[in-house]
């Protein structure tokens, strides 16, 4: 087990520039969704590095017998995309992981007490084992709605060290709840920023994702 919280902030071009595109406050909802998309597409492919289990075996092509490598079809695989802000991304991982069962669980945060409130769960009763779990979550703010996430999965048999988390911006705030409750995890983020307003939003961060993702 992993003695401290993982955190990647993969220097991959096509990320710091849809990152760029998704901080600008005069990006259209429609190209913010675009960017969302991308993110959620590069971030997995990063987070996904050396985590999905492999089968080693042999192919025969047009000339002759060949060494290959393929996923292993029989260890679970699943996207935890969280509501609402976490659909923007879900997009661009599930294209990666199209064969990944996705399970939504929805929170809506107390704007006074910044404390999340869960209103949707479709966790099933237990996960198997060895579910490797990708959270999709763009905002890593205060950090109590993905330790509240991360409860509702632990309490469901899934080991933390399984988890993999992608953001496009988090704060040291959440970092730090995250490192103390989960030690095991690892995370991938576009950028960490410097902190919090007096509202409990990302600064300088790029707004409301779920807001600009739906233009609602």
């Amino acid at each position: 087990m992993a003695l401290q919280l993982r955190v990647y902030v993969p220097p991959h071009p096509l990320i710091k520039h849809w990152l760029g595109v998704s901080r600008d406050a005069g990006t259209p909802s429609v190209l913010f969704r675009s960017a969302m998309t991308e993110l959620g597409r590069w971030l997995t492919y990063e987070a996904i590095r050396d985590w999905l289990p492999v089968l080693e075996t042999t192919v025969e092509t047009p000339l002759g017998e060949s060494a290959a490598t393929f996923i292993n079809p029989e260890v679970p695989v699943a996207i935890v995309p969280i509501l609402r802000a976490g659909l923007a991304l879900l997009e661009g991982s599930h294209a990666l992981l199209p064969l990944a069962s996705v399970y939504h669980i929805g929170f809506v945060r107390n704007e006074e007490t910044l404390e999340p409130s869960c209103y949707l769960n479709k966790f099933p009763d237990r996960f198997d084992a060895q579910t490797r779990i990708l959270i999709s979550e763009p905002m890593l703010a205060t950090g109590g709605t993905m330790l509240a996430a991360m409860s509702a999965l632990t309490q469901r048999g899934v080991d933390p060290a399984l988890v993999r988390i992608i953001s496009v911006v988090a704060a040291p705030q959440a970092l730090q709840k995250l490192a103390e409750a989960y030690p095991a995890l690892t995370l991938y983020t576009a950028t960490i920023d410097e902190g919090l307003n007096e509202k409990g939003f990302i600064v300088p961060g790029l707004g409301d994702a779920g807001d600009r993702t739906f233009g609602t």
